[in-house]
């Protein structure tokens, strides 16, 4: 299994990724439709409509600045979808998956600004192709033989002291995805203060969707968005 190295637009991290970009995002895409099934099958998906109308309108220009940074993304097959499973936040899985929990947006109150903040995070995992990476770590952690995707992606759903020896890279991803998250965000043309109220929301109200060990602390976060909205302002 030959490495390859990958980059981080905008940050210019370099990566050392085991696995092609085709076979994550085609595995990825597996994971989702078995999701939106089980979703559906539940009675759970889509179901708030002006909901999914405002996530498709305010991921059309973040998708489109995605693309600015990563032209592949625009071979990328994007859904959008929402579900009113309380255990859901938000994703955006490799390829241009994504999901959004109708519950968490509520609960937030979330307006058109701070919505497209949160989707913009989320959209950064895909564009940094962090999923890819975090498979690839694994690999080397472990030092696996030439094993299939599959089995890679079993042992990291299984194996919690993997997920532990991981959880560097974790919260190294989701820094990373704030702050490239604001950049698309700014580049679709939303407001640095509904980007800043996002996370302001995040750090008063202690949301466990979104504050844990993977994630940085929230007042760092907070102090990080309000740093990122001067620089947008220059």
């Amino acid at each position: 299994m030959a490495a390859a190295h990958g980059q981080v637009p905008g940050s210019g991290r370099t990566q050392e990724l085991s696995f092609s970009a085709e076979e994550v995002d085609s595995r990825m895409e597996d994971r989702y439709i078995d999701r939106m099934v089980d979703l559906a099958a539940a009675g759970r998906l889509d179901e708030d409509h002006a909901l999914l109308a405002r996530l498709r309108y305010i991921s059309a220009e973040l998708i489109r600045a995605a693309i600015e940074l990563k032209p592949e993304a625009a071979r990328w097959e994007w859904e959008v979808h929402t579900t009113s499973d309380p255990e859901v936040d938000a994703i955006c899985m490799a390829g241009g998956k994504i999901l959004v929990g109708s519950a968490f947006v509520r609960q937030l109150a979330l307006n058109d600004g701070e919505l497209a903040t949160l989707l913009a995070h989320e959209v950064a995992h895909a564009v940094a192709e962090h999923h890819r990476e975090t498979f690839s770590e694994a690999v080397l952690l472990n030092r696996f033989p030439a094993v299939p995707l599959d089995v890679v992606m079993a042992r990291l759903d299984s194996d919690l002291s993997l997920q532990i020896r991981l959880s560097n890279l974790s919260s190294l991803q989701e820094s990373e995805a704030d702050q490239l998250g604001m950049v698309l965000a700014h580049r679709a043309g939303w407001s640095a203060s509904d980007m800043v109220s996002f996370y302001r929301k995040l750090a008063e109200g202690e949301q466990a969707a979104l504050v844990s060990g993977a994630y940085p602390a929230t007042a760092s976060r907070l102090s990080m968005a309000k740093g990122m909205a001067r620089l947008f302002d220059d």
